[in-house]
């Protein structure tokens, strides 16, 4: 598989998107980063139209072109018919004359090709020696049948795509020539990087788009365009059978749009329950005017055909038709070697998701597998990670942070909005003396705490911090700290119990008080039998003041 659609780190995230939408699970998460599996992968682009951010990114062949150019070389453009869709109303002539003034020499449809391809269609059924015939112009499905249906590769028409006959022809008619093919489709660039002989490079329109409007070049429509061909109807739903002659009655003739009604198809045909049938197969719903890069943005399906089917004519274009041989592609079986492991495996990392009864497999697709056994799988083959479950992350949060509530000695009371209590710990229902949390859930605050400190953090949207209360109903104190939720709808309450703390601390001040006033009546006493002697001995009744006064503080603080 070349390296065709690649990953921008940096800008994924955590989003599981692109592997939700993927038909065929191929791509892995590790470090919580997509990465495309190219064994398994098709090419459908799909998550490149799905990324949110834009985190998936198409090869560029522009400056391998721009260098073709430089070098002079002949360079000829395979435009396919789809471009009446995404560049509406220019026409051929108009494309020719832009394309020529970024330096092509020649501008041809690939229609050209389909003409062909149609061609050995109704040749190959006119043989009758193949009961099933899928075509063969979409690559992506063409990889599906490769990749993950194997055994359904026999109907796959061994015929060249519209772009590679094409390509071919033009290198025929000139060997010197350089080709490049322009189209709506990522997977066209793999089937253009595999046929390097015939195909030199691959541009997207979206790719086209760009350089013009860098070189300042103008699309604009002919007064005259050239006439139409039935091929051109190849890139909508049934256009291939529009341009077959479909004259086989032996052949049931169908068309088939959309990955998952591919898939049902490929199905159908494996359980034999189809037969006899020549199946227009197209991976994008609305054949290829539905193309990825037709633009990220852009699905406007009934405008498109329509767009497609003006410019389409009745007439077939005029081709030297190739040779069967000339026209003959070989597909070979391209399935990886993941294993498939044993059901004790699996049982395992169930048990490790928190999976240990099916009535705990949600099967909510949330991680992009539709059920919980296929994640399962998916992780002992390398391609997902236990945490990429959400129910999963979600029981393992609940568990811790239901931990930490449940054992931690400060209480925890959760209050929304409208101040009711949503949500309370053990540890709060001990310091409110409550022993049922029924009593509480739902109700105000106010029913057990003061409102004002609640209402004062929903105002301000600030935390208001170690507030002391004395719960005068449970004869408690409390430090109580309240927290607003970024989103200002929730408050937490943590309220530590500092009952002891503050009984102590008012024990020691009346200890302090009463220690106080003891010393105090000694030293009294003490001054008195001091004034006595100091009046005996002489002494003024101020020294004797100072010197008692000194006393006393030495005996109160000392």
């Amino acid at each position: 598989m070349s390296d065709c659609l690649r990953l921008k780190k940096s800008n994924c995230k955590n989003c599981y998107k692109c592997i939700r939408h993927c038909p065929v699970k191929s791509i892995r998460f590790s470090g919580n980063q997509a990465h495309i599996i190219a064994d398994d992968c098709i090419l459908c682009g799909t998550c490149f139209v799905v990324c949110p951010q834009d985190a998936k990114e198409i090869v560029s062949e522009v400056e391998k072109v721009k260098l073709m150019l430089m070098a002079r070389d002949h360079v000829v453009v395979s435009l396919a018919p789809s471009f009446a869709a995404r560049f509406e109303g220019i026409g051929i002539d108009g494309m020719r004359t832009a394309l020529n003034a970024l330096g092509f020499a020649e501008v041809e449809e690939t229609a050209i090709g389909a003409t062909m391809v149609a061609r050995e269609y109704d040749r190959m059924l006119a043989q009758g020696t193949q009961d099933i015939v899928i075509s063969s112009c979409c690559h992506s499905v063409n990889l599906l049948i490769q990749k993950h249906f194997p055994d359904e590769l026999i109907y796959l028409a061994d015929v060249m795509s519209p772009m590679q006959a094409h390509c071919a022809d033009i290198k025929r008619r000139n060997p010197q020539a350089r080709t490049v093919f322009i189209g709506p489709c990522v997977a066209k660039k793999d089937e253009g990087q595999s046929s390097r002989d015939i195909v030199d490079a691959v541009l997207t329109f979206e790719e086209l788009a760009e350089w013009l409007e860098e070189e300042g070049i103008e699309l604009s429509a002919p007064i005259k365009d050239a006439p139409g061909g039935r091929a051109r109807l190849f890139p909508t739903t049934g256009g291939i059978l529009k341009t077959m002659t479909c004259s086989e009655a032996d052949y049931e003739y169908m068309a088939v749009d959309g990955i998952d009604n591919c898939m049902a198809v490929l199905e159908d045909i494996e359980s034999g329950k189809v037969s006899n049938c020549f199946i227009e197969m197209s991976m994008c719903p609305g054949s290829c005017v539905g193309g990825p890069v037709m633009g990220k943005q852009r699905r406007s399906p009934v405008c498109d055909y329509l767009a497609v089917a003006r410019f389409a004519g009745n007439k077939q274009f005029e081709v030297q038709q190739p040779s069967a041989q000339e026209l003959h592609k070989g597909f070979e079986v391209m399935v990886s070697d993941s294993r498939i492991p044993s059901d004790a495996e699996i049982q395992s990392v169930l048990r490790q998701m928190g999976k240990t009864t099916a009535a705990q497999e949600l099967n909510c697709g949330t991680c992009g597998y539709d059920t919980c056994r296929e994640k399962a799988i998916a992780i002992l083959q390398g391609k997902a990670e236990i945490s990429m479950c959400l129910p999963y992350l979600k029981d393992k949060a609940e568990a811790v942070s239901s931990g930490i509530a449940e054992y931690t000695p400060n209480g925890i009371v959760i209050l929304n909005d409208q101040l009711e209590i949503q949500q309370v710990n053990p540890a709060a229902l001990r310091i409110l003396n409550l022993r049922d949390e029924s009593v509480l859930l739902g109700e105000h605050v106010e029913s057990v705490l003061d409102t004002e400190p609640f209402e004062q953090a929903m105002e301000e949207g600030k935390s208001v911090q170690h507030e002391r209360k004395y719960l005068a109903d449970c004869e408690r104190y409390v430090d109580q700290t309240i927290v607003p939720t970024e989103d200002d709808h929730t408050l937490i309450c943590i309220m530590r119990d500092v009952t002891n703390k503050v009984e102590a601390q008012v024990a020691q001040e009346e200890l302090s008080r009463q220690t106080a006033e003891i010393a105090d009546e000694m030293v009294n006493k003490q001054m008195r039998v001091v004034q006595e002697i100091a009046s005996l001995l002489g002494e003024t009744t101020a020294e004797t003041k100072i010197a008692l006064t000194k006393l006393k503080e030495t005996v109160v603080h000392g």
